[in-house]
């Protein structure tokens, strides 16, 4: 198995770049998922570890060794792409067996190979079926499979399970989880989607517009996010995300454009008077008698229901903080939204009181969005 190392990418296709001076070093044996929204540069990165994309600058290493001038064959990686990309007129064994063909690896060797690949990924008795003939996820599951027969150094996913249904979906990733963790193999997926990133990775690669935002493993994005962006994106659902204004005194508070206050978490070193965004996670909002701490005013949100979302074991409530004397001036204020695992004696149009402990609140600089 082997590392990879990234150190200094960039990318440009004409007078757009894309990729901007990106490092990023993934263990050997590490599942690393690059995460972002559409268009920043994830699928890009992989491209480029593949061979299919040429940096303009920057070096890529796999196991130590510099691969930016080798073709995709001779960098011992293997990708499976989001489409499958299956020969349609070729059985599952022909398609899992063809491209040790066409190293010209002799016809034993390959059927022993694709055979412990089906076995394990639960193809033995579909090998003689087309493609057509298979569901999306036994179609993924080939595709992985013809990966997995060339022994590769390094997996490479490109958005594997975007076509397939959401329970599918959840069935699957677990099933590449898993099969990552019985060959040890270094692993790099990319997605969109937060939730598989989550569940998935050792470690995550925030991606913004061809720059890494944030490196760290779930918790720590999830517990200790960067900057708002990260904030704002880990996290299902995600973090309430509200201006507001420091107060002097002890313990430290902040004053709610939208109304409202809190306090700070211990140790936070906004200033007095300074300008900042709140991160406030649905889960850790909780509704709640109004709290006055010696006499600085209640600590909470006034809010009223705008919807309930009944799940079953958790309830999604929208809040829409009231307006008050300083909340009125705001446009678009805006909706909170709150987690709660017992179904809430509330109904839309109620009033309620939002609170939080100060060791649940994020607290970020409105300028440059970045922690403090």
């Amino acid at each position: 198995m082997a590392a990879v190392e990234l150190e200094g990418i960039t990318k440009s296709f004409g007078d757009t770049a894309v990729i901007h001076g990106v490092d990023i070093a993934i263990a050997d044996g590490e599942f690393a998922v690059f995460v972002g929204p559409s268009g920043c540069g994830k699928s890009t990165l992989l491209r480029a570890i593949a061979g299919l994309e040429a940096p303009d600058a920057g070096s890529i290493r796999i196991g130590g060794r510099v691969v930016n001038g080798l073709p995709p064959k001779q960098r011992e990686v293997a990708m499976v792409f989001q489409t499958y990309a299956l020969y349609p007129h070729m059985s599952v064994q022909a398609n899992m067996g063809f491209g040790l063909m066409i190293a010209g690896i002799d016809k034993p060797t390959i059927a022993t190979k694709v055979a412990a690949a089906a076995r394990m990924l639960g193809l033995d008795g579909l090998l003689d079926r087309l493609p057509r003939q298979l569901s999306g996820g036994q179609r993924q599951r080939v595709a992985m499979g013809r990966a997995m027969v060339r022994d590769p150094k390094v997996f490479l996913f490109d958005e594997p399970l975007s076509n397939l249904d959401a329970k599918l979906r959840v069935q699957m990733r677990s099933e590449i989880r898993a099969l990552h963790q019985r060959l040890g193999a270094t692993s790099i997926y990319v997605t969109h989607d937060q939730i598989e990133a989550m569940t998935m990775a050792d470690r995550i690669v925030v991606l913004r517009e061809g720059r890494v935002e944030q490196i760290g493993s779930p918790r720590a994005l999830y517990e200790r996010p960067g900057n708002t962006f990260v904030a704002g994106f880990i996290g299902s659902p995600a973090m309430n995300l509200v201006a507001a204004t420091v107060q002097a005194g002890t313990p430290a508070l902040a004053r709610l454009d939208v109304g409202g206050c809190l306090a700070l978490p211990e140790g936070c070193a906004a200033q007095a008077g300074q300008r900042v965004t709140l991160g406030l996670r649905p889960e850790h909002l909780r509704l709640s008698p109004p709290a006055d701490p010696a006499g600085s005013g209640p600590l909470g949100i006034a809010c009223s229901v705008a919807q309930i979302e009944f799940t079953g074991a958790d309830t999604l409530l929208d809040c829409t903080p009231q307006a008050t004397a300083l909340a009125a001036a705001v446009a678009d204020s805006p909706r909170l939204q709150v987690l709660v695992h017992d179904a809430p004696a509330t109904t839309s149009g109620d009033s309620v009181w939002l609170a939080i402990s100060a060791d649940r609140v994020h607290v970020f600089d409105a300028l440059s969005g970045q922690r403090l």
